[in-house]
């Protein structure tokens, strides 16, 4: 379900909306118009069910990419911007702009040397993690990413991980499609609950580490 809605979005209004259950949109880059969806059917990423399959799982050991953590915000939106097709316009930036300097918005970066070449942002609200986008530059550094982050969003605590959508990419990762009835269940209790997006120091993260945790290889 799509509400139009042709007020002035404030950062306040973003959070408001996550709270219920709805996300903000535009038709494109060059329509900064923002909407609200609440699709029939959401995307998760069960956060006991993330899948590393064996050729990520070589990738990761490579250690060839450093990772960041709200190291470049702006930059890993404009990286997730970047492309033919895309809903984040100017007003969408500059409002995750002002949520990352409020403490809600966070990104995680793939760093070959001083050169970001993966990444994905979102928003973190009590104990639930909303993914906005993320991109890749090079092979494998988007899943990469959403390795590290799942290690992330479990050793902070947090318990509902929401990708809005499903794609075929997110269904190798584990990710889900569950009810709008059963998201807002899963909302609503991971609501009451604090986590910590920067609980785990990015000292005491190694490749090997993130595999191990995750039991979810093939």
């Amino acid at each position: 379900m799509v509400v139009k809605n042709a007020q002035i979005v404030t950062p306040e209004m973003l959070l408001h909306g996550y709270s219920h259950g709805v996300f903000p949109m535009t038709e494109g880059a060059r329509n900064d118009q923002i909407f609200w969806v609440d699709p029939t059917l959401r995307g998760v990423i069960p956060l006991d069910g993330f899948h590393i399959s064996r050729s990520l799982a070589r990738e990761i050991r490579k250690a060839r990419y450093r990772i960041g953590i709200d190291s470049d915000f702006t930059a890993v939106v404009r990286g997730c911007a970047a492309r033919n097709d895309t809903w984040i316009s100017p007003e969408i930036i500059s409002l995750y702009q002002m949520l990352h300097h409020m403490g809600y918005a966070h990104s995680l970066e793939v760093l070959d040397g001083a050169e970001l070449v993966g990444g994905v942002y979102g928003v973190a609200l009590g104990a639930a993690f909303f993914g906005e986008s993320m991109f890749s530059r090079r092979t494998n550094t988007s899943k990469i990413a959403l390795a590290y982050l799942v290690d992330r969003l479990n050793a902070g605590g947090f318990k509902l991980f929401d990708t809005q959508f499903i794609s075929k990419h997110l269904a190798t990762l584990g990710a889900i499609e569950i009810s709008r009835a059963e998201y807002q269940q899963q909302l609503q209790h991971a609501l009451t609950m604090s986590a910590d997006f920067k609980a785990q120091l990015l000292s005491d993260v190694s490749p090997e580490g993130v595999l191990q945790r995750n039991t979810h290889t093939s």
